[in-house]
């Protein structure tokens, strides 16, 4: 049977700059592509942000940061129209900012 090692074997050619990219090169192929919203899932967002604020329910927020899609689970406090952010507090009361232009998707939360 044939024991390949893959890219070990290679690795001790090669100098360690080279190595460094190839683990970069690997590390990009893993990135998650931002999802493009219409004008109409922008009118729905709002729709669910304006009724979670009124009624201070739970939403399950799906935003883009760092080549990748992290969920939140919260509420939302206040929308931050002069900084484009919205203000959300976890279920352990601990706030945070989301920046509008990051967030992707959100559903209320059951």
């Amino acid at each position: 049977m044939i024991r390949d090692r893959g890219r070990i074997k290679w690795t001790s050619m090669m100098l360690p700059e080279h190595v460094k990219l190839l683990r970069d090169w690997a590390k990009e192929d893993t990135y998650e592509k931002r999802k493009e919203l219409d004008e109409q899932e922008l009118e729905m967002l709002n729709d669910v942000v304006s009724e979670a604020m009124e009624f201070g329910k739970l939403v399950s927020i799906t935003y883009y940061v760092k080549h990748r899609h992290q969920l939140f689970i919260g509420t939302v406090h206040h929308v931050d129209a002069l900084e484009e952010k919205l203000h959300v507090v976890d279920r352990f009361q601990e706030a945070q900012y989301i920046p509008l232009s990051s967030v992707t998707d959100i559903h209320f939360f059951e």
